[in-house]
């Protein structure tokens, strides 16, 4: 496998880091602050159709459906600029969006995805509760079948842009067969009665994208809002985290990114015993190391982009990327921090920022933890 970039890609790369440094870095620290996403981003980034980076463009969207990494590339860039810009977009496409594309009816995609592509619309993917998260069999939030209707009653928690969603994938109950629990997704219109928006969390990094609990008393959702089929909210949830990880991978190359850019300008610009720091070698060494980490986690991550769009055997890739990517990003926020010694705690340096948001990369969409137990499960059933 070649991961040289086509020129298409070379391009695509140029365009979106010249959009991010153009208005997001600006905005970065203090969306960090206010804790939201800044509104003049989110106007510019729908212009470019970032919404919509992979859905087709009969549907309002970008047209990277057919290639991820190219996918990911906007995604990395994004997240270089602002970790939870790059959060943000990747649920809203990888986890709201495509899913109606990959699994809905026409129906469904005229309903939800032509707003969601454009960005008129923002996503959310609501599967964790108090008692299912890791455990995603674990779901309570309970949904009743009431004519061509279903009825919804229970709370999800954690949901990335879960206060400013309008469409929301959600994993319900919908009672028991042959013993096991019968989960399904349900495509839900947060204007609906009964929905209403919980506390929103106040976290450790990422603190621009918003974090909500989801409330749903009686929510009434029709029949014909069911994404694939009854009792198949399992399946699909895997398939979609599979796919999401992906795009959560591809948000920490970013970041790591960020912090090995960050730290070979404060070593080459920081002077100490009369020379830049970059000379000393315990500083050309953590510079080495981050590298290699963030190189092999943007390797990994190519892989199962690569993987997932010919076809392949992608799952247990997608949480390699995860894994590695997640794992490097914190890895070189750490080292960038301890690079910039005093500075690196400061929050007039970017650094710091980048060392709380890095470590939620290794929570969020199964944690590193979860991650080593899919691909370790794997390797043991193919028994090599």
């Amino acid at each position: 496998m070649d991961f040289s970039l086509t020129e298409k890609q070379q391009m695509l790369k140029k365009i979106t880091r010249e959009f991010a440094e153009a208005y997001i870095v600006p905005v970065a620290k203090e969306s960090d602050e206010k804790q939201e996403l800044d509104e003049t981003v989110l106007q510019k980034m729908k212009e470019m159709k970032y919404f919509g980076a992979c859905i087709p463009e009969e549907f309002g969207g970008a047209g990277l459906h057919d290639d991820s990494i190219a996918y990911c590339i906007v995604v990395e860039e994004i997240g270089r600029a602002d970790a939870a810009w790059g959060l943000s977009i990747a649920v809203h496409n990888s986890l709201a969006s495509y899913p109606i594309y990959k699994f809905g009816t026409e129906e469904q995609k005229q309903k939800f995805l032509i707003d969601l592509a454009k960005g008129d619309k923002v996503g959310a993917f609501c599967l964790t509760e108090a008692d299912a998260g890791s455990d995603a069999g674990g779901v309570q939030l309970a949904a009743e079948k009431d004519g061509n209707e279903y009825i919804l009653n229970g709370t999800k928690i954690f949901a990335t842009n879960g206060g400013i969603a309008n469409t929301l994938l959600v994993i319900a109950k919908t009672g028991e067969k042959e013993g096991r629990k019968q989960l399904t997704v349900f495509i839900v219109d947060t204007d609906t009665p009964g929905y209403s928006v919980g506390a929103k969390e106040n976290k450790l990094g990422v603190r621009g994208s918003n974090t909500s609990e989801l409330v749903f008393e009686d929510v009434r959702i029709p029949q014909e809002n069911i994404l694939g089929g009854i009792g198949d909210g399992f399946k699909l949830a895997m398939q979609i985290l599979g796919y999401g990880r992906i795009g959560i991978a591809a948000q920490s190359v970013g970041l790591g990114q960020a912090s090995l850019e960050a730290s070979i300008k404060y070593a080459n610009e920081r002077v100490q015993f009369g020379k830049p720091i970059g000379r000393f070698q315990a500083i050309q060494w953590k510079i080495a190391d981050m590298a290699c980490a963030v190189e092999a986690g943007r390797y990994f991550t190519y892989k199962a982009a690569y993987m997932y769009d010919n076809q392949m055997d992608y799952g247990h890739v997608s949480s390699m990327a995860k894994l590695v990517a997640s794992e490097a990003a914190m890895q070189a926020a750490h080292s960038a921090v301890q690079i910039h010694g005093g500075y690196g705690l400061m929050k007039a340096y970017p650094v710091e920022r980048y060392f709380r948001d890095a470590k939620m990369g290794e929570i969020y969409e199964g944690t590193s933890e979860i991650q080593r137990m899919v691909i370790a499960n794997h390797l043991l059933r193919k028994g090599v």
